[in-house]
């Protein structure tokens, strides 16, 4: 599905930003004229206009809160977080000293922060205990009644952040009667850009604690606890679950078999053995050519190398080799509902999880037709949440 663009790349994220429309994350005007300042594969013009579009809505926000217009503050403030972390997006070179790169990413949290104490429903920040730091995140409540209540874990995935968590689950949660608790695990939001914490990929380390945190909150039901995974968090929740038990049900959006295998797949032959030999003064200058030419891939193994902490595009591809669900799927006993869009890019990895599993399972194949068959669904997230929540109200334990 090409959405303004004809960069793949650029598409995509203008879909992503323009989706959350539908939980007040974006306006499709601002969207428009955003995107059409921007040529394809311009990156420079890319951070640019959405830099200047997030100010803008970002003044309007502050006027509002300033003249006491609460709704309209809140409104404004959430789709100028949206906008500021997607300015910031492809600046990848070298995000933990690039000044700009870090105001963009301090701005969608703040402006997420402002707006997140003006919602209707409770919300708290919170400090989940993670070895000998804590991990930021949201405690998203339906109400201040202090009722256990369903609760949906969030976790995010490549690129995504705390602040993106209401507009992509939390909102439409609420909506439904179901808390919503997401965080920033290693590699991920300001765990990655303040605390240099890099993805691991052994996350029931990682979920351990916060579902330990999540069963210290009178709020959360703790017979009734989802752990939802987006994009590659769908991968590390599935992994998590092979060793955390105490979960009544597991989301893959987005299921991902074998994050390592996907990687060698992508790119020719010569060049995965290459990098698997440790033949790098070969493998690189390969890597970067193919890096100069494609929007997607230049910034999929810049962002690679940032997350996990590696020191080049070779380092980072090995970095990836222990993600695989390969002999350890089967110890998923939690319920598990998979997602599988047929344009996405994990093309047959969630039919592979699906296959792997040994637990009760659901596959849900999202049709491009029916606007839902890019990764993530976006495009349909309304559509994606639908099948979630109806799938979690017929699965997660009733009480009397």
């Amino acid at each position: 599905m090409k959405f303004l663009f004809e960069d793949e790349s650029m598409s995509m994220e203008t879909l992503r930003t323009a989706c959350f429309a539908a939980y007040g994350g974006a306006d499709l005007g601002e969207v428009l004229v955003t995107a059409r300042a921007i040529g394809d594969g311009d990156e420079l013009a890319w951070r640019r206009e959405w830099a200047a579009t997030a100010a803008r809505v970002h003044a309007l926000g502050d006027a509002a809160l300033e003249a006491g217009h609460r709704v309209s503050a809140r409104e404004a403030l959430l789709r100028a977080s949206n906008y500021y972390r997607n300015a910031e997006f492809y600046l990848r070179d070298d995000p933990f000293n690039d000044p700009e790169a870090k105001e963009l990413s301090e701005l969608s949290r703040s402006t997420f922060a402002t707006a997140a104490g003006l919602l209707d429903t409770p919300v708290e920040a919170v400090a989940i205990p993670y070895e000998d730091t804590t991990l930021p995140g949201y405690l998203f409540l339906v109400d201040d009644s202090g009722r256990p209540r369903p609760t949906v874990v969030f976790t995010s995935g490549f690129d995504s952040t705390l602040d993106e968590a209401y507009v992509a689950i939390a909102a439409a949660a609420l909506r439904r009667g179901y808390n919503c608790l997401a965080y920033d695990g290693p590699g991920q939001g300001a765990a990655l850009r303040l605390q240099r914490l890099f993805f691991r990929h052994d996350w029931e380390n990682v979920v351990t604690p916060v579902i330990d945190y999540a069963l210290t909150r009178p709020e959360i039901d703790a017979d009734r606890i989802a752990l939802y995974g987006y994009s590659l968090g769908g991968f590390l929740v599935a992994r998590a679950a092979a060793y955390e038990h105490r979960i009544a049900g597991l989301i893959l959006d987005g299921g991902l078999y074998d994050y390592h295998g996907f990687h060698l797949r992508a790119v020719p032959e010569f060049l995965s053995q290459w990098i698997l030999d440790g033949r790098d003064e070969l493998a690189e200058p390969v890597a970067r050519m193919m890096m100069a030419h494609n929007t997607s891939i230049r910034w999929a193994l810049r962002n690679g190398m940032w997350t996990f902490g590696a020191a080049s595009v070779c380092d980072y591809i090995r970095h990836t080799k222990p993600f695989t669900l390969e002999g350890i799927a089967d110890r998923i006993t939690t319920p598990t509902l998979v997602f599988d869009p047929d344009q996405d890019m994990f093309q047959g990895e969630p039919a592979r999880v699906h296959q792997a599993l040994r637990c009760p399972a659901t596959l849900i194949t999202l049709h491009e037709a029916d606007g839902a068959g890019e990764h993530c669904a976006y495009g349909a997230r309304s559509t994606l949440h639908q099948h979630t929540f109806d799938w979690l109200d017929e699965t997660l334990p009733t009480h009397p």
